[in-house]
């Protein structure tokens, strides 16, 4: 959440600098991600009032404007489309250094003397979406200075709330944890009721008391539609990433930035009979204020009329009771909703709003009228208008939190100090919490906004945070310590990280929630998927089946900023549906793509082939003992390139799948050329052969290399197995040291050629022995694959 530190000044006199108040609010718990300094002193920059606007003699698109900035007129030439004569504008006179370091100075635009310059909200430094052209002021006379007006200068606060702080999604809950660290009282603007000048009630029914046990709401009539919203108000909302956009609906955003109250408009003049809260009906459509029409499920809660659904509660409004630019009379809702009626509806549904944002987390009870006074109060002043009774439905306060024992002791010990009880009781008591001494500690009354106090220990936390983390004291930790098994017969995943990492890859962590489309691209289209009920986001909604498009959307992320050379894995986990629930996989997956080497002084440059993970792949391997035991046997996937992909076998048992992206998918992910992906399950990668000793041989190993004609479709992997098993245990190891195709051979053909190396331990080996082995061996090589010696 972003806020204006003057906004959080005026709730809370905090007697600390910026950027103390910000690790401050840190140390409290409640993180600030950054400090964003807005404008400056502003010094020489006062409210101009534009007295004449005329022609530019020598340019169409400027005008020369005469200025009172508080003394003698000035002229001052402009291109704003939106100046006129009768306008306020920030006013830069002729010495001013503006926010971005422009330095104002009189000189001639277009043979036409300008002695200052007219300012626009971005040249003043100002944070938001602002309108193009000058920065109109609805306020001050001339000669003002600007920087008091537009409460300059100031900064953007963002904080980075956790889930279980629903209290601080306002200025007041900052202030009021600010409030209790400095021992200082909450300030802020009176929160008085109005009273109404009209008789006016509208009819609402509650039906759900238990979802929506207070609503409150209220007619006002006779706004005026062309009121604008408050410069002061618009750069508060600007401040805190909000556009403004009408003022009816920026002052429910500006209440509900300010104390936590999410509030709604309905135009009087689209109602149709009575309000109603309801819970929906399964099949039930409504049409939402950004547009879309969405099917209910059932278990949603609903705002209705005796046209239908016109709000979805606690969400977002209907589009057929929107405020519009006509509106003059309006029903204004406060109304608090139940957690539990609202959480996981709005991801359902692909919606995520500030309303829903705060509700599904938790709105003080009490906040209901106080807010819909404050809003009727701001409308009024700003608008004009009569207001109504505010009408209730619910006890308007809230009852009681369920009291929480703290244990003296217990506090003690997960402190590692003891803290007087006084202290104890004063701290809480800061943080609006009733307390009553007993003999173990304390029985404490959580107040109606804290729907994170339930048990001790968050208790302690907040005696912990509120007397500063800092202050307690540090102490090493003594244990016992249990040193696990080690097994021999499995690679540990540490050992195969360290190995892909010397290889030049870098290790990822992508989520295991994707978008149902990019898991489609990897799976049979028959094949079942893990849809979540209530996921993230749309495109977080499935469990994946597969760890590539984690991979591939971090590869397109790194190509697209010119990263020509990828090498990427992770380890993690994969869902696959059964019958009887869901089987999880762990595996290993990787992706490489651009150059096989980085860039080098010899030049020798070649894109990354698939012999190069096939390589990654056998080093994995044999980290095991088990290389001889691997298969790359062709096979077609989904998401690979056909004939150019393989399923990984070791011992018969399925290891994975390896191969180029296919390139549909390649060109749908942006990639270059021949990008490579390989699978592997984790559960059979990881099995380690025993290690077994054998004797080094004192005696000489002699080599023969032969080279053999064979289909040119036949796995060379399959030829040296039938060269192993047909050599037997005098073959010590096989070399594959040449593979040609081209001149001399049939096209049908290729040659392949080999270097066995043949040793005993206890004897010098024989020419006769050598060649029975190698007589064996080219039997066996021409019964079974109809090879022969090249000549």
């Amino acid at each position: 959440m972003k806020i204006s530190e003057n906004w959080l000044r005026e709730w809370v006199a905090a007697p600390a600098e910026l950027a103390t108040l910000a690790d401050d609010l840190t140390m409290l718990g409640l993180e600030v991600d950054g400090v964003e300094p807005i404008g400056g002193p502003l010094g020489q920059v006062v409210v101009g009032r534009v007295l004449e606007v005329s022609p530019h003699p020598d340019a169409d698109r400027l005008r020369v404007c005469r200025v009172d900035g508080g003394g003698a007129p000035l002229q001052v030439v402009c291109g704003a489309p939106n100046v006129r004569a009768g306008g306020r504008y920030p006013l830069a006179l002729a010495g001013a250094t503006l926010p971005g370091g422009q330095q104002i100075k009189a000189a001639a635009v277009r043979g036409v003397e300008s002695c200052g310059m007219l300012c626009s909200a971005a040249e003043l430094g100002l944070a938001g979406d602002h309108a193009d052209g000058l920065l109109e002021l609805d306020a001050g006379e001339p000669g003002q200075p600007a920087a008091a007006l537009l409460a300059l200068p100031d900064a953007v606060i963002d904080v980075n709330l956790t889930p279980n702080r629903a209290d601080c999604f306002s200025v007041r809950g900052l202030a009021r944890d600010l409030a209790a660290r400095y021992a200082v009282p909450l300030a802020g603007p009176a929160l008085a009721a109005v009273a109404p000048a009209l008789t006016d009630r509208y009819p609402v029914e509650v039906l759900t008391a238990a979802a929506c046990p207070h609503f409150f709401g209220r007619v006002i009539r006779g706004i005026d539609p062309l009121a604008p919203t408050p410069l002061w108000m618009a750069e508060r909302l600007c401040r805190a990433g909000f556009r403004p956009i009408q003022l009816i609906v920026d002052v429910t955003n500006y209440v509900m930035l300010e104390l936590g109250q999410p509030l709604h408009a309905y135009d009087l003049a689209a109602l149709r009979g009575p309000v109603r809260v309801r819970g929906a009906a399964a099949g039930e459509c409504i049409a939402l204020l950004d547009g879309r029409e969405v099917g209910l499920v059932g278990d949603e809660l609903l705002i209705t009329d005796d046209s239908g659904p016109i709000g979805l509660a606690g969400i977002m409004g209907g589009a057929a009771t929107a405020v519009r630019p006509t509106t003059t009379d309006i029903f204004l809702e406060s109304a608090h909703f139940s957690p539990g009626a609202i959480a996981g509806r709005a991801r359902r549904h692909g919606l995520q709003t500030d309303a829903s944002m705060r509700f599904e987390r938790g709105v003080d009870p009490g906040l209901c009228a106080v807010a819909l006074e404050r809003a009727t109060m701001l409308l009024l002043d700003a608008a004009g208008g009569q207001a109504g009774p505010s009408c209730g439905h619910g006890p308007g306060m809230a009852g009681k939190r369920a009291t929480v024992r703290l244990r003296r002791s217990r506090l003690a010990a997960i402190l590692g100090m003891e803290l007087p009880d006084t202290t104890v009781a004063a701290l809480l008591a800061r943080l609006g919490m009733e307390v009553a001494a007993d003999a173990p500690g304390w029985q404490v009354s959580p107040p109606s906004w804290r729907f994170d106090i339930a048990i001790e220990e968050d208790l302690v936390e907040e005696v912990a945070r509120l007397h500063g983390y800092d202050q307690l004291p540090s102490a090493p930790s003594l244990r016992q310590a249990r040193l696990g098994p080690a097994p021999d017969d499995r690679i540990s995943a540490d050992a195969q990280r360290s190995l892909l990492q010397a290889h030049g890859y870098q290790e990822v962590i992508t989520y295991s929630f994707i978008r149902a489309a990019d898991d489609a691209l990897f799976a049979p289209a028959q094949a079942a998927a893990i849809v979540l009920a209530n996921p993230i986001s749309a495109d977080m909604g499935q469990m994946r089946r597969s760890l590539w498009p984690g991979l591939l959307r971090v590869a397109q992320h790194n190509v697209t900023r010119q990263q020509d050379r990828v090498r990427i894995f992770e380890i993690g986990s994969r869902f696959i549906p059964q019958a009887t629930g869901q089987d999880e996989i762990i595996v290993m997956s990787g992706l490489a793509c651009g150059g096989a080497r980085p860039e080098h002084w010899e030049g020798l440059h070649r894109a990354v082939d698939f012999h190069d993970i096939k390589g990654d792949i056998e080093a994995l391997a044999a980290l095991a003992g088990t290389l001889r035991d691997l298969q790359f046997i062709p096979a077609i996937h989904e998401g690979l390139h056909p004939g150019r992909s393989a399923r990984i076998e070791r011992a018969g048992a399925v290891l994975g799948w390896a191969g180029e992206l296919h390139p549909g998918l390649r060109a749908h992910f942006g990639l270059p050329d021949g990008a490579l992906l390989f699978e592997l399950d984790l559960a059979v990668l990881g099995q380690r052969e025993p290690p077994r000793s054998a004797a080094v041989s004192r005696f000489p190993a002699t080599r023969r290399d032969i080279a053999v004609l064979v289909d040119r479709d036949l796995p060379v992997a399959e030829l040296m197995a039938g060269v192993r098993e047909a050599a037997g245990g005098l073959l010590t190891e096989l070399t594959l040291f040449d593979v040609y195709r081209g001149k001399n051979i049939d096209s049908f053909q290729k040659s392949v050629a080999l270097g066995l190396i043949l040793q005993e331990t206890s004897r010098t080996l024989t020419d006769q022995d050598v060649g029975q082995v190698m007589e064996r061996v080219m039997e066996a090589l021409g019964d079974r694959f109809g090879a022969r010696i090249r000549e």
